[in-house]
């Protein structure tokens, strides 16, 4: 079941767009909450993504979608974070698992490549922590993070599913710093 409720004061808007089983993401939304301390809320902002899809590349333009999500976001959210499901690029780049705008109000995540080369008996577990991992990721660009050489940080860049496996579920101690700081700049 969605939980669908106007966005107050200091909440990230989530916005869903795809064919997931409902409460899928739920572990998700309450591990993002808890990291940014602000509620969480679905509010659906895009239902069609037809306006980015590029059809010589068979994908869809990230950057496009963000744009949209930012026009879209709701004044008192302090964040928006799009989940999709279909593929993502940016012109630079063969795919990308998601796309943030730098200091500002949306990214994007897209869970199409973030289930290859599960093995199927941990493949809800391990899918939900890619998932969990790059919205964190993107979620962090919006706060100003940029990509951390520590490849144990969640704000490393990865090239692989591989490279997102491998990092952990939170921030070295130095973009710790920089996160919290930023968490009090917008609270304030």
């Amino acid at each position: 079941m969605h939980n669908l409720i106007a966005p107050s004061d200091h909440s990230l808007v989530i916005s869903v767009n795809g064919d997931f089983k409902p409460g899928l993401f739920e572990s998700v939304r309450y591990k993002i909450s808890r990291v940014f301390r602000c509620p969480t809320i679905e509010v659906p902002l895009l239902q069609d993504l037809d306006f980015a899809f590029d059809q010589g590349r068979k994908q869809y333009h990230s950057t496009l979608i963000l744009e949209e999500l930012a026009k879209r976001a709701p004044a008192s959210a302090i964040k928006v974070l799009a989940i999709t499901d279909v593929d993502l690029f940016i012109p630079v780049l063969t795919y990308v698992y998601g796309e943030a705008q730098l200091n500002g109000k949306a990214c994007i995540i897209s869970t199409f490549r973030l289930k290859e080369g599960l093995s199927p008996m941990h493949t809800q577990d391990a899918f939900l922590a890619r998932v969990f991992k790059e919205a964190f990721h993107e979620l962090g660009h919006t706060f100003n993070l940029l990509h951390c050489p520590d490849h144990a940080c969640i704000m490393h860049y990865c090239r692989s599913e591989q490279d997102v496996d491998r990092k952990s579920e939170q921030l070295c101690r130095y973009c710790g710093v920089f996160l919290e700081d930023a968490l009090k700049r917008v609270r304030s």
